[in-house]
């Protein structure tokens, strides 16, 4: 049998196109087999740079660029409590190179701002939780207390007339108030302030003359003799303050702020778990336990079931307080 030049040829086109076809073929799949990660990562992280919040991040990001081998990059997008960071993730690519870094002003904004443009639990997957700092109750070394029920019953002799501040409306430290004000039945008045740092200039000054405040930040000031802790607020005592609990006055008080990652919904679950186990290897370190305790935080390894479910507790618990304070952002 003969075969003609345009036979040939014609032979000679197709075989070129299944090779093409077969190169093309496991070009993809190699590219798609890569593991995850390859390529860097980004988590966005909403706040500014050089905070506790952002140390945070940085600590956890070197940590799952030594467990998974690739560079997470952070980006600080701080800006209307937490929502400008969140906006920007919730509509990134949920190929899991884009992680959100989030805290209890997230939880908190889902009753705050109605108005986010994203809802937490709708348009993001958690990943993993990361640590919890604890707040402590201080006050202004002129009032005349030194303990918590010394204080509560201050202040229902002196029903509205002691100020206390935070670090504005709708802060972790305005609610954890809130919600001291109304497990003790006692009324104190707001003063919001920009800043932490301003309500504690002036809480030492006596300006305002309660305040809670994230323990890191004041620690160094409570042992300067400053100001006058009280106690702090997580369920069990601080290993770097030795001050009572809340709870130990106000059973059922607790009141911290976590810090965890999420990201946008849809990410595949085998990239969501591969980031959850690495994150809480790094989590369950020495090292990592000992850097969180200078801080006054404490490792949060759970489940990401587990994570969910504290998340919509949070956010559930928190709608409460926001109702009966009616807290606002300003």
């Amino acid at each position: 049998m003969t075969t003609t030049t345009e036979e040939t040829n014609m032979q000679r086109r197709w075989m070129l196109a299944a090779a093409a076809a077969v190169l093309a073929a496991c070009a993809l799949p190699a590219s798609a087999a890569d593991p995850y990660p390859n390529r860097p990562v980004t988590i966005t992280v909403p706040f500014a740079p050089g905070g506790p919040g952002d140390l945070t991040a940085r600590f956890i990001a070197q940590g799952l660029q030594k467990e998974l081998g690739q560079n997470f990059v952070i980006e600080n997008k701080p800006g209307a409590n937490g929502v400008l960071a969140a906006g920007v993730v919730a509509h990134a690519a949920p190929d899991g190179y884009n992680l959100l870094q989030i805290s209890s002003s997230h939880t908190a904004n889902e009753s705050l701002i109605p108005n986010r443009g994203y809802n937490l639990m709708k348009d993001f997957d958690p990943v993993a939780s990361l640590n919890f700092t604890e707040m402590v109750l201080m006050v202004n070394n002129e009032l005349p207390v030194k303990t918590v029920p010394e204080l509560i019953a201050y202040l229902k002799a002196n029903p509205g007339k002691v100020n206390f501040g935070s670090g504005g409306n709708g802060s972790a430290y305005h609610l954890a108030a809130e919600l001291f004000k109304s497990m003790t039945g006692t009324q104190m008045t707001h003063v919001p302030y920009k800043s932490s740092a301003n309500a504690r200039s002036d809480l030492i000054g006596g300006q305002i003359q309660v305040m809670f405040d994230a323990l890191p930040s004041s620690l160094e000031l409570i042992r300067a003799g400053k100001m006058r802790a009280l106690a702090t607020t997580a369920r069990t005592r601080s290993s770097v303050l030795d001050v009572p609990t809340v709870a130990e006055t106000v059973p059922g008080y607790e009141s911290t702020i976590f810090v965890g990652l999420m990201a946008p919904k849809g990410t595949p679950p085998a990239v969501l778990d591969k980031l959850h186990d690495a994150i809480n290897k790094v989590l369950s370190t020495p090292e990592s336990t000992a850097y969180w305790a200078k801080q006054g935080a404490r490792p949060m390894i759970m489940s990401r079931e587990e994570y969910r479910q504290y998340l919509e507790h949070d956010i559930t618990e928190t709608a409460k307080i926001v109702k009966i304070s009616g807290a606002k952002i300003d």
